[in-house]
């Protein structure tokens, strides 16, 4: 579990006495890093009793080509640069933001694949 609340400790290490107590609305969902295999979807239930897809692995991506604004779903191959962290490269981890080798050329990944369950993704030139 994540807390999604201001910390106890300050930036100089002094303690911060907080005005209320945890929560249950406070905490946070694991991170869902969405790797790159066979599509493997989960649902889970949000704060205020809604829905959301979160992508476990996936290995297609919805491309839109940004001259025509043609877009096909094609097969993702690698991931070639993700500026949020290096190791997600190696690790084949898709987030918004990361660039992907795909059919039809490399393409920058533009949705949230663990909020939204999806991977859209824009053609580079």
């Amino acid at each position: 579990m994540q807390w999604q609340k201001e910390s106890v400790r300050k930036v100089t290490g002094g303690r911060r006495r907080p005005a209320a107590m945890k929560r249950r609305a406070d905490i946070g969902g694991a991170p869902a890093e969405t790797h790159l295999g066979e599509n493997r979807t989960r649902v889970a239930r949000t704060y205020g009793g809604n829905h959301i897809v979160i992508a476990l692995r996936a290995n297609l991506a919805n491309v839109t080509n940004p001259k025509n604004g043609e877009t096909k779903r094609v097969k993702i191959e690698t991931v070639e640069k993700n500026t949020a962290n290096p190791n997600y490269v190696r690790r084949n981890l898709l987030n918004k933001g990361a660039v992907i080798k795909t059919e039809l050329g490399s393409a920058r990944i533009t949705s949230r694949p663990g909020q939204d369950g999806v991977i859209n993704a824009l053609l580079l030139e």
